[in-house]
């Protein structure tokens, strides 16, 4: 499913994979940069603008594939983790304890997600579906919620979400026969 070049060789370097390179190296000069700050809120919209528009240009140019969505969900993951870095400390000091223990459910679903994945299809595999992409745009408006106060409310929200998706990623493994990292929902094949 890789593009091909006019010769047949698979192309690798297309502007939606591009675009996701780009999303990494934002997102590992968050690490570099005070949260909360005006340029990490500056490249932190820059990491989720180039989020919105890989899978849009793929999808434009004709360019999807295997290797496009597993480097999409490798830049997710990254991004996820250095929010976790630069972002706990900040949400430590004002979510309360239940939506801590809320977020260890969570991750715990998602991880036997994960882990369900590998062991049935012997790779890493993660889904997009609806679900996760919302869970997706919800985790990536979480710093704005804080700018207005409204942190503690939200972080509910979102885990309501981020819980959903988990639990939807691992049904579907759990029931799926293939891997279909473009499956959107339980409910649709």
């Amino acid at each position: 499913m890789q593009p091909k070049t006019e010769n047949g060789n698979k192309k690798i370097l297309t502007a939606a994979n591009g675009v996701t390179m780009l999303r990494i190296i934002g997102t590992v000069g968050l690490l570099f940069l005070s949260p909360m700050t005006s340029l990490f809120l500056a490249v932190y919209t820059f990491t989720g603008i180039t989020d919105a528009l890989d899978g849009f240009i793929a999808r434009r140019t004709g360019t999807a594939s295997d290797l496009g969505a597993k480097l999409d969900s490798i830049a997710d993951l990254l991004f996820y983790g250095v929010l976790m870095i630069k972002l706990i400390p900040v949400l430590w000091a004002i979510l309360p304890w239940g939506e801590w223990c809320a977020a260890a459910v969570i991750l715990s679903v998602r991880i036997a997600s994960y882990l369900t994945a590998a062991k049935k299809y012997h790779c890493f595999a993660s889904l997009h579906t609806y679900l996760n992409k919302l869970t997706g745009l919800a985790v990536f408006l979480l710093p704005y919620s804080l700018i207005i106060s409204a942190g503690e409310i939200y972080g509910w929200v979102v885990c309501g979400l981020a819980f959903a998706a988990s639990a939807e990623e691992l049904a579907i493994h759990i029931t799926s026969k293939e891997y279909k990292a473009e499956r959107k929902s339980i409910f649709l094949k």
